[in-house]
């Protein structure tokens, strides 16, 4: 990107909470978080003090799937922070000093958390929609297995997932890729090996959750299964999401919030991951609020299954696909992002002119579809955290879920 000065770097490993086992449920995270502890040539504070005056960014995100270390620095300065965040990523030092403070400081990111019913609630619905399997579990991991985290088990679960051929290196910005590639091949990275099993697919059935707790409003989000990262549909997914809740002239948006003041915050989502994805809609409401809501979501679902969308909808839904997308590689960070994913993934990387393409190309009968495919009824998981389960009980009706009882979640 000759226009900028700046450069994001990234270091992208294969490793998430759906790896995880029971036992293990929050090491990734856990983990994350101990590569800021310092290595052996570098310590915490020294790490903090040279991005620091660098005028640099450094920090890092663990996702169900992926763990990255990334950083922002002027292009002058890129060779320093690759050698840092390499030895961060391959050599934390993950000793019991280090880790008894840290640990303390991600029980209380959990509890944070746990405090928070508008994240809380879509981990109560990925419970929905997955089940046990490990795509069900947050992200932040459980504080149990975090309390009980040794040097030991983090060294172990370093070993056995930091391994080179899971580990992506991008970068975008002010850069030459052959001066990056010698950077990556000064590295000495330690010679490990990790034979990747075959994951066991998510059980299908839907489901329904709540969780009590004391709130002013009940957080509601209801969806299903969606695509994997590598489905071709992807591209029509987008432009449906968008015509169903994405955008502020969105259906839901306009009905629940605009039309009706039902509601401050509702949109709809969807996630791609390797075998499978989640497509869902969350909304926020008073208790007064849940059943008209509920309601209106009820009836814009029967009514985008029954008539499709119209030709205007479809031509906004695209062209705002599109814009978002193009206005994004303007930063060097959603450059990076783009290419360490896709390279992790093993995504073709496709060229703006292509990704439009696709985007031009999906017609209406694309997306009833995938509406009739992904928003059935009998697809469809429902979540919530509020006060009284019969609220949320009441409320789900009009859906005509295929589901049996409400199951309680433990707080």
């Amino acid at each position: 990107m000759p226009t900028v000065r700046s450069v994001t770097l990234g270091f992208w490993i294969a490793t998430g909470s759906a790896e995880e086992t029971v036992d293990e449920a929050g090491l990734s995270h856990l983990v994350e978080h101990m590569l800021f502890r310092g290595t052996a040539r570098y310590g915490s504070l020294e790490i903090d003090q040279i991005f620091d005056t660098m005028g640099a960014e450094l920090n890092a995100g663990t996702g169900k799937e992926s763990t990255s270390v990334y950083a922002r620095v002027i292009d002058d300065h890129l060779p320093q922070a690759f050698d840092v965040v390499a030895d961060m990523v391959w050599n934390p030092r993950l000793g019991d000093d280090d880790l008894a403070n840290e640990r303390e400081i991600v029980l209380e990111e959990i509890a944070m958390y746990e405090d928070d019913p508008q994240d809380r609630v879509f981990d109560v619905f990925g419970e929905a929609v997955f089940g046990d399997h490990p795509l069900g579990r947050a992200v932040i991991g459980s504080a149990d297995v975090v309390g009980a985290s040794t040097s030991e088990s983090l060294h172990r679960f370093h070993a056995a997932h930091y391994v080179p051929h899971q580990v992506v290196i991008a970068a975008a910005g002010s850069l030459e890729h052959d001066a990056v590639v010698e950077l990556a091949k000064a590295v000495e990275i330690p010679d490990r090996t990790k034979t990747a099993g075959v994951p066991a697919l998510p059980d299908p059935t839907p489901r329904v959750r709540f969780l009590r707790k004391d709130t002013e409003q009940y957080h509601l989000v209801v969806g299903g299964p969606g695509l994997a990262r590598d489905d071709e549909r992807r591209f029509a997914l987008r432009v449906l999401d968008n015509i169903l809740g994405g955008t502020s002239s969105s259906r839901l948006f306009q009905e629940i919030r605009e039309h009706r003041g039902l509601a401050y915050n509702v949109f709809s989502f969807q996630s791609l991951y390797a075998h499978t994805g989640q497509i869902g809609l969350y909304l926020g409401t008073r208790p007064d609020n849940v059943a008209p809501a509920l309601q209106v979501v009820a009836d814009e679902l029967e009514r985008l299954r029954g008539g499709g969308v119209t030709d205007d909808e479809l031509e906004r839904s695209k062209e705002n696909v599109k814009g978002r997308i193009v206005l994004s590689l303007e930063s060097t960070a959603s450059r990076m992002n783009r290419l360490g994913a896709a390279v992790l993934n093993g995504l073709p990387l496709l060229s703006v002119d292509e990704v439009v393409h696709r985007i031009e190309a999906v017609t209406i009968d694309d997306v009833a579809e995938l509406t009739s495919e992904l928003l059935g009824p009998e697809r469809l998981s429902a979540a919530a955290i509020g006060t009284d389960e019969d609220v949320f009980r009441a409320g789900i009706e009009p859906l005509g879920l295929t589901v049996g009882a409400v199951e309680g979640v433990r707080a």
